[in-house]
């Protein structure tokens, strides 16, 4: 027990070909050590626990080796990879930048370069993370990274380039490591295992695979983890009950209960899947990325892109065949709209709930969709509101038909019954104020006899349409002066301007006044004079409206003050000043 060791570094590569997922990269440095082109700094950047630094300790040990083997790997049995092995070689130094990144650390190292190998031909330094460095050391070991002596060769690893210097990266020759692949993953875990004696499941592995995101000592750390929970046997519900992952059962069974439409039971599983601990944004990234699955499995030929193991893939396919196109299109659509809003969203769980019911209705619903803003309507939930909703429907139908009868019958004219037009009283016809300042309530103020005679001439004088006598009122003129200004604007725009600065009034006899300032002004608006009053005509409905418009009365202009004028009223405002002014005799001019 006391010499337990992790798998990661009891696994660790010590070969090229023990390299996992990396082939290209190997087979590159290895056709380098045999040519004997060797460059003398490498740069080995990408993600965490892809082999950045195994493949620098490996390209190190095999430079350095007595004894090169055919294929370019190191012999392990000569003296320098003894020491290597065994970690006593002082050919091989190794420098943690995250911890030691100051100008004194690379002044260490830059001391160690003048220094020859005693055995071997290379003298190898190893930077990890070397992004790390502070912008001083980088200047500092610029010189002898770009011309270092014959026997040194430096690897710099790191995890992100774009925080090293431009300067830097032009001086080394770059190796991006690429993310590991599930299955190689899952295929490393599986000689691991046989080598361990731990019974595992494929499945199990793929989800463990999944879980590391491309890092193969991730893989291997949850791999020891799993296997001392389990007792040996790792199977795929413990691996979901132990690392705590919402199992892809959940989301084959709620597919299936939105496929039938049936709103209640997928709340209640959504329910239960938050009832184990599982967020709802958790839950609804699964499914959005389930429904992704599922239409990449519409095809044959795209079936293969699913990192899941052959029964679980046969899965995807046969519930990919029920599903249509146009439902995991919309699926997809409305489950990253709800991811998006989910950070914003007060009530998140209503906000994953009203989701689900949308894709739920999604198979079968008919709303048309532009992909900006589709028209979202719901059908009832439960069979209950179906039911009152097809009861109710029916009846409120007519109460609206015979509503908008009866609207429409009250907003229609009659021919044979004209509306009634408040009349007014006998003294004010017989003394009427033609120019009057007062605005009447009402804008109809005819006689009986004057109705009959504005029925008989409601034909404009210039042969034009005939009008109605409809009643209209202060507010009404002033809204119809207004439409006119905006249809006058068209034709004529400085009239159209003039227009909105006056103020049309309503004389006790009808008519309309409009006062403007100038006589100029005044021409122009007699000019309009005719065309005005046939638009009021119209829009008002009354062939007796006539738009008449005069000289408003300037205001009596200000007595311009004179000096002396001035001078009097301040010597009555200021006992001083009378006083100085009479001792100096002070007279204006």
């Amino acid at each position: 027990m006391d010499n337990y060791i992790v798998s990661a570094r009891k696994y660790r590569p010590q070969t090229f070909d023990s390299v996992v997922g990396q082939r290209s990269l190997t087979t590159t440095l290895r056709n380098a050590i045999s040519s004997g082109k060797l460059a003398h700094a490498y740069l080995f950047c990408g993600p965490r626990g892809v082999g950045k630094t195994t493949c620098a300790r490996i390209f190190a040990k095999t430079i350095n080796c007595l004894n090169l083997g055919e294929n370019g790997e190191a012999c392990n049995e000569c003296e320098s990879c003894r020491a290597f092995n065994e970690g006593r070689s002082l050919n091989i130094h190794e420098l943690d930048a995250a911890a030691n990144n100051s100008v004194e650390d690379i002044r260490s190292i830059i001391e160690q370069v003048t220094i020859p190998p005693q055995i071997g031909r290379y003298k190898v330094f190893i930077i990890d993370e070397v992004h790390m460095l502070s912008a001083a050391a980088f200047n500092a070991f610029l010189k002898t990274l770009e011309e270092p002596p014959a026997h040194v060769i430096f690897i710099l690893a790191t995890t992100e380039k774009h925080k090293i210097m431009p300067t830097i990266l032009s001086r080394c020759q770059i190796y991006d490591f690429n993310r590991m692949e599930v299955p190689d993953i899952v295929a490393h875990l599986k000689n691991v295992a046989g080598k361990e004696g731990i019974s595992v499941e494929e499945e199990a592995l793929n989800v463990i695979a999944q879980k590391a995101d491309g890092g193969m000592r991730d893989a291997l750390s949850i791999f020891d983890q799993v296997s001392s929970f389990s007792n040996g046997d790792i199977t795929y519900q413990k691996v979901i009950e132990n690392l705590n992952v919402l199992d892809y059962e959940y989301y084959f069974r709620i597919v299936d209960e939105l496929l039938e439409g049936n709103i209640t039971q997928v709340l209640l599983t959504f329910n239960e899947i938050v009832s184990k601990g599982f967020g709802a944004n958790i839950f609804i990234g699964g499914l959005a990325s389930h429904m992704r699955d599922l239409l990449v499995s519409k095809d044959k030929a795209t079936l293969p892109l699913l990192e899941v193991s052959a029964s679980v893939r046969e899965r995807y396919a046969k519930q990919a065949e029920r599903c249509s196109q146009k439902f995991l299109y919309k699926a997809l659509r409305l489950c990253n709209d709800c991811d998006i809003k989910y950070n914003t969203a007060r009530n998140k769980r209503l906000l994953v709930e009203i989701t689900l019911i949308e894709v739920a209705q999604s198979e079968t619903g008919d709303e048309p969709s532009d992909g900006r803003s589709p028209r979202k309507q719901l059908k009832p939930i439960f069979k209950a509101v179906a039911e009152t909703a097809q009861t109710t429907q029916p009846q409120a139908e007519p109460a609206k038909t015979k509503a908008s009868e009866k609207k429409a019958q009250q907003q229609a004219p009659s021919p044979q019954q004209p509306q009634p037009i408040p009349a007014t009283p006998p003294a004010k016809l017989q003394h009427p104020k033609p120019k009057a300042k007062t605005i009447r309530p009402t804008a109809s103020i005819k006689t009986d006899t004057q109705k009959e005679a504005s029925s008989e001439t409601s034909v404009a004088k210039d042969g034009g349409p005939q009008y109605g006598n409809t009643p209209y009122d202060e507010d009404k003129v002033r809204y119809a002066w207004l439409r006119c200004a905006n249809e006058t604007k068209a034709k004529a725009p400085a009239v159209a301007g003039l227009m909105k600065s006056m103020r049309p009034t309503l004389l006790d006899d009808g008519s309309v006044e409009v006062a403007v300032d100038s006589q100029p002004i005044l021409d122009d608006m007699i000019s309009q004079k005719e065309d005005i009053s046939n638009f009021f005509r119209k829009e008002l409905n009354n062939g007796n409206i006539s738009v008449n418009f005069i000289k408003a009365k300037s205001e009596t202009q200000k007595h311009l003050i004179t000096p002396k004028e001035k001078f009097d009223d301040m010597l009555k405002r200021s006992e001083a000043l009378r006083i100085l002014a009479k001792n100096l005799q002070l007279t204006p001019q």
